[in-house]
């Protein structure tokens, strides 16, 4: 099996401007993520892989922010300040590992590390940031939220009922992104070899945000120790299959 070659050190000399984007952003609305993702998508040249996280993410916030379910959110003051916390978790990893912060969560250093590596498809970075996204920071920032709102979200309730409707938005984004993803020789080269098909059968995203639910859970009801001990273990999980994600097909 092919390997991930050596990642490519950040340049630290000068000041770095994806991280004054990231540092500048104040996040209290779903507007102000967006605006943050869109400079970080007008900066990031085509051969840097995070772009491709961004974008994909860039499109999901955007159905989210316009495209509420039929009969509108349950619960929209849950939802959208799930979102803020969410993705202020993705513009905090990229900070600490431009900062060189050994606190850098693992799942967003496989994928920040990798970035700049050639032989990697689009796909590959999108789906590696989703992986990191969801499989380690949706837990953090369903637990922080419902401490923010003191809300304790059961199953039949408003806060899930519009969780799964996210997966109805993913779903309708996919194909779009897909075909965005897909672009360049790289990549349909993949696609007409049946490579995207693989990836995207190697990264359930329903099961993934199920999962992160239930990871939700159980850090609720730990505390100091055991809550560290259970999200570092599911950092180290979730960076080994971004690299998994992020080996040269």
């Amino acid at each position: 099996m092919a390997t991930l070659p050596s990642p490519v050190t950040e340049p630290s000399a000068g000041p770095n401007p994806l991280a004054a984007i990231v540092s500048g952003a104040a996040l209290t609305t779903i507007a102000d993520v967006i605006t943050t993702m869109e400079a970080i998508d007008q900066l990031l040249p085509d051969n840097d892989g995070l772009k491709w996280f961004n974008r994909l993410y860039l499109m999901v916030t955007r159905q989210v922010d316009t495209n509420p379910p039929a009969g509108a959110w349950q619960d929209p003051t849950w939802l959208l300040h799930l979102d803020v916390v969410f993705a202020g978790l993705y513009f905090r990893a990229i900070r600490q590992y431009l900062a060189q912060d050994t606190a850098t969560p693992t799942a967003w250093s496989v994928l920040l590390e990798a970035r700049h590596l050639p032989g990697i498809e689009r796909i590959q970075f999108a789906l590696a940031g989703m992986n990191a996204h969801i499989n380690r920071d949706l837990a953090v920032a369903l637990v922080q939220t419902n401490l923010d709102l003191a809300r304790d979200p059961q199953e039949d309730g408003p806060e899930h009922t519009d969780y799964l409707a996210i997966n109805d938005l993913l779903d309708a984004v996919m194909p779009q992104a897909l075909e965005m993803l897909s672009a360049g020789p790289l990549g349909e080269a993949a696609e007409d070899s049946g490579k995207v098909g693989r990836l995207l059968s190697s990264f359930d995203i329903r099961a993934a945000r199920d999962a992160a639910w239930d990871f939700a859970g159980v850090l609720c009801d730990l505390d100091g120790f055991a809550r560290d001990a259970a999200l570092s273990a599911q950092d180290v999980s979730t960076g080994a299959l971004g690299r998994a994600l992020l080996t040269p097909l």
